[in-house]
């Protein structure tokens, strides 16, 4: 080998040794020293702890965070490549008992008992306890959960830079004879810590952003000179995206804040300066606190913190970029989008139809139940008796609205484009014998044989008017009743020439028509006025998928509407997103990323015992990562989300939760298991416990404060 072999490898050998040394002494913090690992396996360490050292730094909170390791960097060489060359981080969990424990026990007892009563004396005072004893009973022992290892590994994409700090979730080896030093980390090694994002992973992500979102915090009692109260902890804002996102607490433990600081960071990607992502952001709002200002706001006169204010965060913010959506106007949203649709319009029947139908579900009346069941899908232009049966129905349909009060848009009439009145009903070519010809003989009292004549009349017209349609299809359903009706079906279906054995009046047109014989039948529909409107010819479920396509933050306040209907919408709305989204994938498009929130997710989602597979929500959940849809939900239980949603589900934000029920469930994933203790105890608002996807294990947090 030649001499200028031999010094490159020097070099290179040398090169590598002070960049692992940089590397390890930002972890390992010397004066942080705070005991020795006297046991270990592959999940649990023991270590011992002297009271001395455990006050210098600040205390050893119960869940904190420290570090096992053989390193010192203060040596002239470090191999990276040694076994020893690594650092097991570790978790604690709770005491552990020493060897002599029980002995330890007896003397403080003994001693305990020798000052009792004595106000100004404690047992550990020099008066009470020799000093090489008081020394040895410091010693204490304390149980860790090991999370994994850090690392070094060589970096051959990036010659500036020839080691990177690598993380695995375990550890690969050990050996229980060979001691361990242990740090608590502090400040800046702490943050290292929290903050670790796999290289490989963080080259993968659509933007390299990281937002703070609060700080480290071990326990309820938060004692400044712990050292950890000034330590941000960061999540990647493209770890929600296409990703299911869990945000579980009890009220008024600070998920809607923690919400905000999400939807927050997810929008500021659009005003990144290397690579600017605008992401669209649907924000289902069952109590209006993201679409208007409310008391949880701090400041809300001067500084007015809901979230459709976002946009003023930023200097190039636009107020374009957010867009509200209500069943109602605000008074301090002038350009709120009203969810209204025009149920008259053609394209709206069956839209219409499903509003009505979630407010008259619960009403188990059958022919509420039978109108349920009405659908309206068009047949084919050339199947011309189908078709005649649909315009008939969607004539009676229409006049049962206008019977309830809905407002006529001026463009429409009882009569179509398309056909007449007269020939909806009469047939085409007109037959000598027909539904009508038997409504003018039938044999009744005076008042009732004039009601049949005159509404023959009506339905033979070429354009009546919306009042006398009504009358005349309540008189239509008695006529189907009668023997002269009957008479003319068994003509229409057995005798016509060219009968296709099918009734002139189908199952799905008399349903509609019972509806006008029960006063009660117009007064139901009639709760759906409020979401009616002649002003519009668009859907808005197609406006907003539109609007996200776009990268928009759309907030839809759902505070004043029917809950029945607010939930159909909502499905709708997803279907719209989902199948959007589905139809540029298929075709080999690129779908834009849509993340979906869902406050109060309880109400909108499937619930932990329901199995139904074809449920929007859960097909999103589970196939939504391939069409570039996330969802963020929000409840109090986890129990109340279905298991496929929550088997689905790579980002967690734990605040706290009050009985076991919950925690038990909360076990079964991550290594949530090591704070259920902590989860049940502390209630502070914002305390949450969080893992995210680029965040390889859980991370106790102080949630900030969401400002505009």
């Amino acid at each position: 080998m030649s001499e200028l072999t031999k010094g490159f490898e020097q070099k290179q050998e040398t090169m590598l040794s002070d960049t692992a040394k940089q590397w390890f002494e930002r972890i390992i913090q010397p004066d942080q020293y705070v005991g020795e690992v006297y046991s270990i396996s592959y999940e649990k360490a023991l270590v011992q702890i002297h009271d001395f050292h455990r006050q210098k730094v600040g205390g050893i909170p119960s869940l904190s965070f420290l570090i096992a390791t053989r390193v010192n960097p203060a040596v002239d060489s470090i191999d990276f490549q040694l076994e020893d060359s690594s650092v097991i981080l570790l978790r604690v969990i709770d005491a552990a008992p020493l060897p002599n424990s029980p002995e330890a026990e007896r003397i403080r007892v003994e001693s305990a008992q020798e000052v009792s009563g004595e106000i100004d004396t404690h047992w550990d005072s020099r008066s009470a306890m020799d000093p090489q004893t008081h020394n040895l009973l410091s010693f204490a022992g304390i149980s860790c959960r090991v999370i994994g290892t850090f690392y070094l590994d060589q970096n051959p994409q990036d010659p500036k830079l020839p080691l990177v700090l690598r993380f695995g979730s375990d550890i690969s080896n050990y050996y229980p004879n060979r001691g361990l030093k242990v740090f608590k980390p502090n400040g800046s090694a702490l943050r290292l810590i929290v903050n670790y994002q796999d290289p490989d992973n963080l080259a993968e992500q659509v933007s390299k952003t990281r937002v703070a979102i609060g700080e480290v915090r071990y326990a309820s009692t938060n004692r400044a000179f712990q050292g950890v109260s000034k330590v941000d902890v960061s999540i990647s804002p493209s770890d929600l995206l296409t990703q299911k996102t869990a945000l579980f607490g009890m009220t008024r433990t600070g998920k809607s804040n923690t919400t905000k600081i999400i939807a927050k960071s997810v929008f500021n990607l659009r005003f990144e300066h290397d690579k600017p992502l605008s992401i669209g952001q649907l924000i289902f709002d069952p109590d209006g606190e993201y679409a208007n200002e409310n008391v949880q706001d701090a400041n809300r006169q001067k500084n007015p913190n809901a979230l459709k204010n976002v946009w003023k965060s930023n200097q190039k913010g636009d107020e374009k970029d957010v867009i509200t959506y209500g069943v109602h106007s605000h008074p301090d949203d002038p350009e709120r989008k009203i969810m209204l649709i025009n149920f008259f319009r053609d394209e709206n029947l069956q839209i219409g139809k499903e509003m009505i139908n979630a407010v008259l579900a619960e009403d188990q009346v059958k022919y509420i139940q039978n109108f349920i069941q009405v659908i309206f899908e068009e047949p084919a232009a050339d199947d011309w008796s189908n078709l005649t049966r649909y315009r008939r129905r969607v004539l009676a349909y229409r006049a049962l609205l206008a019977k309830a009060g809905f407002t006529i848009p001026s463009d429409s009439q009882p009569h179509t484009k398309k056909l007449f009145i007269k020939e909806l009903f009469e047939g085409r070519p007109k037959s000598t014998q027909n539904a009508f010809n038997g409504m003018k003989n039938v044999q009744s009292d005076q008042e009732k044989t004039e009601e049949y004549l005159n509404a023959a009349k009506i339905l033979t017209k070429d354009n009546p008017s919306w009042d006398a349609m009504s009358s005349a299809f309540e008189t239509l359903h008695s006529f189907l009743n009668t023997d002269e009706y009957k008479a003319f079906e068994n003509w229409y279906i057995n005798e016509r020439k060219d009968a296709s054995g099918e009734k002139w009046a189908d199952e799905e047109l008399r349903k509609i028509l019972a509806m006008f014989h029960f006063p009660n039948g117009a007064r139901q529909i009639g709760k759906l006025q409020g979401y009616h409107t002649v002003d519009t010819s668009v859907d808005f479920a197609d406006e907003i998928y539109i609007r996200l396509k776009e990268g928009k933050l759309v907030i839809i306040d759902q505070s004043s509407g029917e809950p029945q209907v607010n939930d159909d919408s909502a499905r709708r709305i997803m279907w719209k997103i989902f199948r959007g989204n589905q139809k540029l994938f298929r075709e080999g498009e690129e779908p834009p990323d849509i993340l979906i929130y869902i406050e109060e997710a309880h109400t909108l989602l499937p619930h932990g015992s329901e199995q139904n597979y074809k449920d929007v929500w859960v097909r999103t959940a589970k196939e939504g990562a391939k069409y570039q849809l996330g969802m963020v939900y929000v409840t109090q239980e986890v129990s109340s989300i279905q298991k496929n949603i929550l088997k689905n589900t790579a980002n967690w934000f734990i605040g706290h939760l009050n009985n076991t029920d919950e925690t038990r469930e909360l076990r079964k994933f991550y290594d949530f298991a090591d704070f259920e203790k902590s989860i049940l105890r502390s209630q502070n608002r914002g305390f949450l416990r969080v893992k995210t996807l680029s965040n390889l294990f859980v991370i106790p947090v102080q949630i900030k404060r969401f400002e505009v």
